[in-house]
């Protein structure tokens, strides 16, 4: 075996086709990302395994006894069967199958002990394991060495994959712990000292082979420890150089634009609101770039205070641009920023104020001819606002002079697609990145911890409550009275919401709707995801494909069937009913939400396409089908869109045949408006990779040993970010440091890797 080093490829250590399967399916290139995949459990070899609790196709590890072994001819071949009952401590048992007894029925005698490793099957009444690999403690082939080993240490259980199993995943760590020839610290000495963690080699240990009385938890910390302490270096640099950047001063003129702007509101703003505003304004006086982060609750008013900032940049002379995830929420901020500024926002016409500016929208699909006059406006300076999606990063797109970057819906966006626009600036504009998502601390920490964070938690007047229950789909009742609860707002002369988790297929209209007749679904029906796809969608729900309770996907419910069914329910007679996705061109979904907005529209069945953004004050209603394949952030969103007007609001989350963690989300969302705890929740539930996507790396999880929702990892990331910013502050090229600048350049390979692959 050569002498490896972390940065190995795993090909070094075992065959290519081993390799592939890691790199596949655990995300595993190098030793170094062997040494992070770390054991889901641990066992004794002297305590065996409760063989009641197996169930058929599980894949296991169990520690157990040999009972009795016996053999027999085969009936239709040469050769022996080798047929094992092994057992445990309460007389449960387990047959294990060999069809050829070469090999076996030398070692397999009673009372021998050892691990069986297998897919747990059923032969009769019996649960079975074929052809299991296994060990045995008391193995003489192993030597005395491996037999002592199991007496003294605990044997670490890893997750499994195809071929390579626990037993085998286990000898490859070994084989590189022993092999390795130095481990790597990229947490300084000092540090290390003064929060009491040990070094990364003994951490290590921990954590892969721990003796009987060694406690692997303090070697998982300091993987803990290592993990945000790098992440908070990341961040820590991209705040230092920030704060060397020198922006242009934004000094709003008084009397201008937004004084005038303020005098027309036609309510009040809350003190978070105010607060807020005076906050963004002193950062765009300053000529440090202003990075922050703005967060609030659905519905908290976080477009008037961006809209604020952005006309006092226009005052003092720039322009703002404001990025948005979708086509359907680019036109809607476009929309509700022309309405509310009426005709400030009629720069140079005929009837404008003389304090009136130009809004302007570019997105991908709009025709040549718009498109270009919103280059030109944006290029010349006439429009003080430019609104638009991906469109406003492309490289031939200009300003005459970018002073505030606006970017609405953060999480959807990659730090290098808010860097490519801020690029656009003659000097690095300000930035304000919102979010309706919220954010707990950890989250905050981990992944805009580059950026100062305020927070709307206060709702402005004339907010409405709103009243969600769980609709069990199966009770054939309960789906008729919720077409009767809309048809009921309806009458009122209220509109509604009917969420479904893809599109379908136009030409088919009959079949998936929930409490409809079933239907079929093919690769062509899948709604396009965001990292699928480089467009200005985001249909599709979070959970769609799977209900995360290991039960089988089950058929999902598409816009256009449920179109179907709702216009064939005696309930709907008379309703106006009609669909929006993000598959429609640009001028279709525009003309949709106009005439939902100008209540033409009583029902209107759409894809997630309307969770931000959408703000249609007389809609009172909203049924979301399928509701168990949407996780609780993405529910929170959706019923946000309701209860924005003087009528309180009604959300039915719509469910068929939900498993046990399903349902528990559902009773979440359904118990509380509570985002924050909502968003904390949906931390515990989801885990990291689905709530933050791939903001930092390009593995499935932003994060792989912490947990966002624990407050002792918080405590943790608390510690990191501290050690980090000072080390940063003194040290901003890390020239002292090789050992973590190694550990943040590949972490940031990693996050390259995933933009190429995005883009």
């Amino acid at each position: 075996m050569p002498v490896l080093t972390e940065d190995s490829p795993l090909t070094k250590l075992v065959k290519k086709n081993e390799a592939e399967q890691l790199a596949r399916t655990k995300g595993l290139l190098s030793v170094a990302d062997l040494f992070e995949f770390v054991p889901r459990r641990y066992v004794r070899p002297g305590q065996l395994t409760d063989l009641s609790s197996l169930h058929v196709g599980e894949d296991v590890l169990v520690v157990a006894e040999v009972k009795k072994a016996t053999t027999r001819p085969m009936r239709n071949r040469r050769g022996k069967m080798l047929t094992v009952v092994i057992g445990d401590d309460l007389g449960n048992e387990l047959d294990v199958t060999f069809f050829s007894a070469y090999g076996h029925e030398g070692k397999l005698k009673p009372g021998a002990r050892g691990f069986f490793v297998g897919q747990i099957g059923a032969y009769g009444r019996r649960l079975q394991l074929t052809h299991p690999e296994y060990e045995l403690f008391d193995d003489e082939e192993a030597g005395e060495a491996a037999v002592e080993w199991y007496r003294t240490h605990r044997v670490p259980v890893y997750s499994t994959t195809g071929k390579l199993n626990s037993l085998r995943l286990r000898k490859l760590v070994h084989t590189a712990l022993d092999t390795v020839d130095r481990i790597r610290e990229p947490v300084p000495e000092d540090v290390r000292v003064a929060r009491g963690l040990v070094d990364r080699a003994v951490a290590l240990e921990l954590v892969h082979r721990p003796a009987v009385d060694d406690q692997p938890s303090r070697g998982l910390d300091r993987l803990k420890f290592d993990e945000a302490f790098v992440l908070q270096t990341i961040l820590a640099q991209r705040r230092k150089a920030a704060e060397s950047e020198l922006a242009t001063p934004r000094h709003p003129r008084p009397g201008g634009l937004l004084a005038a702007f303020d005098a027309r509101l036609p309510f009040e703003l809350t003190e978070g609101q105010r607060e807020i505003g005076e906050v963004l304004a002193a950062e765009l006086a300053s000529e440090r770039p202003m990075h922050r982060l703005l967060q609030g609750e659905v519905g908290s008013g976080k477009t008037v205070v961006a809209l604020r900032a952005m006309l006092a940049a226009i005052d003092a002379g720039g322009q703002a641009a404001l990025l948005a995830p979708t086509e359907v929420l680019a036109a809607q901020h476009h929309r509700s920023i022309t309405t509310m500024l009426g005709d400030l926002a009629q720069g140079g016409m005929l009837g404008g104020s003389e304090f009136g500016t130009n809004v302007a929208l570019l997105t991908g699909s709009q025709n040549t001819a718009a498109r270009r006059r919103s280059l030109l406006d944006a290029a010349s300076g006439s429009a003080g606002i430019v609104v638009g999606t991906h469109a406003l990063i492309q490289k031939h797109v200009q300003f005459a002079d970018l002073a505030l970057v606006v970017v609405d819906e953060q999480h959807r966006f990659g730090v290098e697609q808010r860097d490519a626009l801020r690029e656009k600036g003659i000097r690095p504009p300000h930035v304000l990145v919102m979010t309706a998502t919220p954010i707990p601390r950890t989250v905050a920490m981990t992944v805009f911890g580059d950026m100062e964070t305020s927070t709307l938690r206060e709702l402005p007047r004339g907010r409405s409550p709103i009243t969600t229950h769980v609709v069990d789909a199966d009770r054939t009742g309960w789906v008729d009275r919720t077409w009767q609860r809309v048809a009921e707002e309806v009458a009122k002369g209220h509109q509604a919401y009917v969420v479904c988790p893809r599109i379908g297929d136009v030409d088919n209209e009959s079949g998936g709707a929930v409490g409809g007749a079933s239907g079929t679904r093919d690769s062509s029906d899948e709604d396009a995801g965001w990292d699928a796809h480089w467009d200005d969608e985001e249909d599709g729900a979070d959970g769609a494909g799977g209900d995360g309770d290991g039960g089988p996907a089950k058929e999902l419910t598409g816009v256009y069937a449920m179109l179907s069914t709702l216009r064939a329910t005696p309930a709907l007679e008379g309703v106006r009913i009609d669909v929006l996705h993000g598959r429609l061109d640009a001028d279709a979904k525009d003309a949709t939400m106009r005439a939902f907005s100008a209540g033409e529209i009583d029902v209107l069945v759409a894809t997630t396409v309307i969770e931000v953004g959408v703000d249609v004050p007389n809609a009172s209603v909203m049924v979301v089908v399928d509701a168990d394949r949407f996780g609780i952030s993405q529910l929170h969103q959706l019923r946000g869109r309701v209860g924005r007007g003087a009528v309180p609001g009604l959300c039915l989350l719509m469910t068929q045949g939900a498993g046990e963690r399903a349902a528990e989300r559902l009773d979440q969302v359904a118990s509380t408006t509570d985002g924050f705890e909502l968003a904390r929740a949906d931390l515990l539930l989801r885990r990291e990779g689905d709530v933050l996507g791939a903001r930092q790396s390009g593995r499935g999880n932003s994060v792989r040993h912490l947990r966002l929702g624990r407050v002792e990892d918080e405590q943790i990331i608390a510690d990191a970010r501290e050690d980090a910013f000072a080390l940063v502050d003194r040290d901003p090229g890390l020239r002292e440091h090789p050992a973590l600048a190694a550990a943040v350049a590949m972490r940031l390979d990693e996050e390259q890797a995933a933009w190429l692959e995005r883009g």
